[in-house]
């Protein structure tokens, strides 16, 4: 089953959110407007795209939709997916070439971070890869112990340490232990202190110098788990999250239980930053990878 398939239903308070918006301004196409403009720009900040997006979305089909001439609401609706499209980052998805590749997932607490490891552990087990999970998120109470369910659930092995301890000193076991036993993948859990931006910093600045040192070779992903249901507030720790590290793709989480889910949008197109998977549901394979143009299809269909 395709990428649209799968989300079609799962993204439909968004769908209704963002198209009952678009529909009623198109609903009084006469002609490109800057009337008709406001109100299309006001439609999609009011959809979670964003000022941003929404900025660029106006200036483009003011644009675009003179030079095609056009005189029907469906093309000037096409076109804007056509925008949107253009503005957003192209999911390539994540190289495990090598051997193995390191995926280094952060996030704030309550997102959905350590489920989606779970999630990300089973579908790469499934694809028939070895997985070995890294618990370096010593900060969080318990969060070793959540991850170690994921890790019996997905079929694999995790490397963790007691509560508090050095999270570099986890990962380093756990590259250790993936050279052992020929690991394909290691996923690193680690702590979200966005508060402490300093600390944040530093440990993850610690945790990359040990990779460097002991994985040069290796593919590296770092990416960020935000929740979709919490709106703008997911652009803005995105924002900040990537003053202290090169993000290379976020794990949209909750997709389906939000109107919000708009946001995919700007965090692509704004940021410049690839949605490389999506959260759908609470199963264990319900997260997917991100294609952004079955997204845009479901989403105005």
């Amino acid at each position: 089953m395709g990428f649209f398939n799968k989300i079609k239903d799962k993204i439909s308070k968004t769908t209704e959110a963002v198209n009952q918006k678009v529909d009623m301004v198109f609903a009084s196409f006469h002609e490109i407007s800057d009337e008709l403009l406001d109100d299309l720009e006001d439609a999609l900040i009011m959809s979670d795209l964003g000022p941003h997006v929404a900025m660029k979305c106006r200036e483009e089909l003011s644009k675009r939709g003179k030079l095609k001439r056009v005189e029907t609401a469906e093309e000037l609706k096409a076109i804007l997916k056509e925008v949107l499209s253009d503005m957003m980052v192209e999911n390539e998805g994540i190289d495990t070439s090598t051997t193995p590749t390191v995926v280094l997932v952060i996030g704030v607490n309550g997102v959905g971070k350590t489920t989606s490891i779970g999630k990300l552990a089973t579908k790469y087990q499934n694809e028939g890869k070895k997985v070995l999970l890294c618990a370096a998120d010593t900060f969080r109470a318990a969060a070793a112990d959540q991850l170690t369910i994921w890790a019996e659930r997905a079929g694999c092995e995790i490397v963790k340490h007691y509560e508090g301890s050095d999270p570099a000193a986890v990962v380093y076991d756990g590259i250790a232990a993936a050279k052992a036993r020929n690991s394909d993948i290691i996923i690193i859990d680690t702590a979200g202190r966005l508060h402490n931006k300093q600390n944040l910093m530093k440990e993850l600045e610690k945790i990359g110098r040990i990779i460097d040192t002991n994985l040069k070779e290796a593919n590296r992903e770092v990416l960020l788990a935000l929740d979709a249901t919490t709106g703008q507030n997911a652009v803005s720790q995105a924002r900040e999250f990537a003053k202290v590290t090169n993000i290379t793709g976020i794990i949209l989480t909750k997709l389906d239980g939000t109107a919000k889910g708009g946001i995919v949008i700007p965090i692509s197109g704004e940021l410049k930053i690839p949605v490389k998977f999506v959260g759908i549901g609470e199963g264990k394979d319900d997260l997917i990878d991100f294609d952004k143009q079955d997204f845009l299809d479901a989403l105005f269909e």
